[in-house]
């Protein structure tokens, strides 16, 4: 079996804020598209009740051909007051009314096998039917990319689990439990402070020496957000860093060493000054590592880098993510040695194209090719625009070259 003449021209995987940008831009730009998955899955499913977004307000839009299906938009319509930071159950709720507004159609199963065939790729869905299509976007967020470093990766997830594990949706379940939050950034800090309001006896291990909280609202800041050439919309690392991070053209330009030095300077752990009153209730003990960590009964037993140990009941990770190609079960083994890669990451083309030709990937995983904007939902403009941007030209030299001929 063969793509052939049935394909469809373009199949997105994944319908979260990227799958869902990508897909209605290519809409509005004449291509037929098909777009598969649950929309906003893994934010409705993976995070954690009662989180706020990192991202600020005006950062959290995802990006339609037109502009107009804005998270402002979202809350006029539906009488929501908007705040300087998102609620996650408000986010979801956007990405949802933006899916029924931009794409009704959208198709709620699962791929669960790509490969390659002549012609274009084959997808095989979760109840065995199959679509074929000469182009496929990944669009599959970072769901499957949860990072457990070494001391926790044999563990029983009953006892050590991820903060994005669909089991920590509700923290609640370790009320009245003793919980070591590993990591110091936004999602550890969180989620040792939700873990505080729920009545868990909680504690925060943070590797580095001091917690960084991030600075927002200063005189700088706001005067450079009134200067529009300036603004930077998803406050992605210090000002001035944060707006070449949002023009990946500029940005791309520096040597590959320079890049890795700022990307790491703009998302270093750290935790949004808002959660700082939230969190006055978790001790935090910083410069502390864990070196090895043990099953002992019904506890977890952890050595710390100063010699002491700890025992608690659960360990919940906030060690963020982790690039990896073949933790992508979907894909064929064929298709994954076809594709370069860079430390985990695809290398894409100036247009999201990995090596594979017709196979694009976006969001997290093109952070190696383009920069940290693609972690971040304010990301999705840039992202869209840039691959529907391409294949426009595309279309056009194919058109130029056949009237030559």
């Amino acid at each position: 079996m063969s793509a052939g003449d049935n394909a469809v021209p373009f199949v997105v995987i994944g319908a979260g804020p990227y799958g869902l940008a990508v897909a209605s831009h290519l809409r509005g730009a004449g291509r037929e598209v098909r777009i598969f998955g649950k929309v906003m899955d893994f934010w409705e499913s993976q995070m954690p009740r009662g989180m706020m977004l990192r991202s600020p307000h005006d950062g959290s839009d995802i990006a339609d051909p037109d502009g107009q299906l804005t998270l402002g938009r979202y809350e006029a319509a539906h009488g929501i007051i908007a705040g300087k930071q998102v609620s996650l159950a408000d986010f979801v709720g956007y990405g949802k009314w933006f899916q029924g507004q931009a794409l009704p159609d959208l198709d709620d199963r699962h791929v669960t096998n790509l490969e390659r065939v002549d012609g274009g790729f084959r997808l095989e869905l979760d109840d065995g039917e199959r679509v074929c299509a000469e182009r496929v976007v990944i669009a599959t967020g970072i769901g499957s990319f949860a990072n457990f470093p070494p001391p926790f990766a044999s563990l029983p997830r009953e006892r050590v689990s991820h903060a994005s594990d669909r089991a920590n949706r509700d923290l609640g379940r370790f009320r009245g439990q003793r919980v070591l939050v590993v990591g110091g950034g936004q999602s550890a800090t969180e989620s040792a402070a939700l873990l505080h309001e729920s009545g868990a006896d909680v504690e925060l291990l943070v590797r580095q020496p001091r917690h960084r909280w991030l600075k927002s609202g200063t005189f700088i800041e706001r005067a450079y957000d009134r200067l529009s050439p300036l603004k930077a919309p998803g406050k992605i690392g210090p000002i001035g860093l944060n707006w070449l991070i949002e023009h990946p053209h500029l940005y791309t330009l520096m040597p590959r060493r320079m890049q890795d030095r700022l990307a790491a300077r703009a998302i270093r752990p750290a935790a949004s000054s808002w959660l700082k009153p939230r969190a006055e209730g978790v001790p935090i003990r910083t410069d502390r590592q864990v070196v090895s960590a043990t099953v002992h009964g019904d506890k977890v037993r952890v050595r710390l880098n100063d010699g002491t140990d700890e025992d608690a009941d659960h360990i919940l990770l906030g060690t963020g993510y982790k690039i990896a190609l073949s933790r992508y079960r979907f894909l064929s083994l064929e298709l994954l040695q076809g594709i370069r890669t860079a430390n985990g990451y695809p290398l894409l083309n100036g247009g999201f194209e990995s090596s594979v030709p017709g196979l694009y990937f976006v969001g997290a995983p093109a952070a190696f090719s383009f920069g940290p904007l693609c972690r971040f939902v304010v990301g999705t403009r840039f992202t869209a625009r840039t691959l529907t941007r391409k294949l426009r030209r595309e279309r056009t030299q194919r058109v130029l070259v056949t009237a030559q001929s």
